[in-house]
């Protein structure tokens, strides 16, 4: 990227930083306006603050944003879940086909990959979020932290 497209980036950035941070700021009632943006109903353009100066990709930047940064933070903690599991390794001595609640598919491709951590066990197709789960309370009584 050249520095002409670095500064049209750091020059948006900004722009869409300082109408969130102003739309936070203002207030309608017990509301801020950035809480009426994330109603669905609710555009930019429709509110009595909009600042029509604001370029097109501005606008619907800072939309994106507020009406989606519930979803982004949840994103965000569940990717932080992931990364302290794939860190959380798995004791060489487990036997998958002594673990009952498993899934019978799951056991086999447990058994058969022997992942190293809960990380990679959760990246082998067909084991689910919930024999995760199961293997993680397991692994808890079984007192491997």
């Amino acid at each position: 990227m050249d520095d002409a497209h670095w500064e049209l980036f750091q020059a948006k950035r900004r722009a869409v930083e300082t109408e969130i941070y102003r739309l936070r700021q203002t207030r309608s009632g017990s509301s801020t306006y950035a809480e009426i943006l994330r109603r669905p109903e609710v555009t930019y353009t429709s509110l009595p603050i909009a600042d029509t100066s604001l370029a097109d990709d501005v606008v619907q930047e800072v939309e994106i944003q507020l009406k989606y940064e519930g979803y982004i933070a949840q994103d965000l903690e569940q990717i932080d879940r992931f990364r302290k599991l794939e860190d959380k390794d798995l004791p060489t001595w487990i036997d998958y086909e002594e673990i009952p609640s498993l899934r019978f598919e799951s056991r086999q491709k447990l058994s058969r990959f022997r992942p190293d951590s809960i990380g990679q066990a959760s990246r082998i197709s067909g084991v689910t979020p919930a024999d995760i789960a199961i293997l993680l309370v397991w692994l808890k009584r079984a007192g491997k932290p």
